[in-house]
């Protein structure tokens, strides 16, 4: 009889860059070359694939999603093996998706991991953006199960701009009514994560069937405040760690539970960001 192999870790790197060429002049380039990540996934790429592959090197096998508008959004994967498959764009034919979610299979030590990189709208309430910003959400809920079921070992990245708990934001109280805390948003993100096939009751009031997936940070961090991601570049909210909990890995319970460690990479002082987002680096067990 043959033993299972022995598991390989695959780390897996998520970050919103606002912009990969400036946060490469600002020290990304530094943080990749101590990190030893298997996978990258960014967000907010806004520059072209040539742009990504010079600033990567030879040794990344690099897919990317433009935004339909220059300048805008932008999604990759990089990797230091090629994808098997991938695949773009969410929601209905006639929504514009575009530069926002790009997956892709890759084989992990004899197995298949599918990873997306993922930027969920910023939104803005009672306005046409968070209309926008429902409708990807609305993609999502249908086809988180087809991921699942296309992959059981699959895992979402990236900056998915809702706070889904008051331990997910500082100052919650201040922010009710403010696009990335509403209770519509968040109600999305208690049926991504409900007990799948159950009734699940959201923050809002609405129900819908739980959808069975693993928010890692929340439950590697447990119920404690944060740990934050992103923080306002303004004021003194990095100092004061008054930040916000959006950059996710949501995983399959298959994919959850080979978790080893889960780490958000907050600089040790405000002068080294290089993005008002911070990687978070999740280490996999395949």
């Amino acid at each position: 009889m043959s033993s299972a192999p022995t598991p390989t870790r695959l780390r897996i790197a998520s970050i919103n860059t606002n912009g990969v060429r400036a946060a490469f002049r600002k020290g990304m380039g530094a943080w990749l070359e101590t990190r030893d990540v298997d996978i990258l996934a960014i967000q907010e790429v806004r520059a072209s694939t040539d742009d990504l592959e010079g600033l990567l090197g030879d040794e990344w096998s690099i897919l990317h999603d433009a935004a339909t508008a220059k300048g805008r959004a932008g999604v990759a994967l990089a990797s230091r093996n090629a994808a098997h498959i991938h695949r773009v764009a969410i929601g209905d034919e006639d929504f514009d998706s575009a530069g926002r979610w790009l997956e892709a299979d890759y084989e992990v030590n004899g197995r298949l991991v599918t990873v997306v990189s993922a930027y969920v709208h910023s939104g803005e309430a009672d306005t046409p953006k968070q209309v926008e910003k429902y409708k990807f959400l609305d993609g999502m809920t249908r086809r988180l199960p087809e991921l699942a079921a296309h992959n059981p070992l699959s895992v979402v990245v990236g900056d998915l701009n809702v706070g889904h708990r008051e331990l997910d934001i500082k100052n919650w109280k201040d922010n009710v009514k403010r696009s990335g805390f509403l209770p519509t948003e968040r109600a999305y993100f208690d049926r991504f994560l409900g007990e799948k096939d159950s009734s699940v009751t959201g923050v809002d009031g609405s129900t819908g069937p739980g959808l069975g997936w693993v928010d890692v940070g929340r439950e590697f961090a447990g119920e404690v405040d944060g740990p934050f991601s992103w923080w306002s570049w303004r004021g003194q909210a990095f100092d004061n760690d008054t930040g916000w909990r959006i950059d996710y890995h949501l995983a399959t319970p298959e994919l959850a539970a080979t978790v080893a460690h889960y780490a958000i990479d907050r600089p040790a002082a405000y002068d080294q960001r290089w993005s008002d987002h911070a990687p978070v680096v999740v280490d996999y067990l395949i």
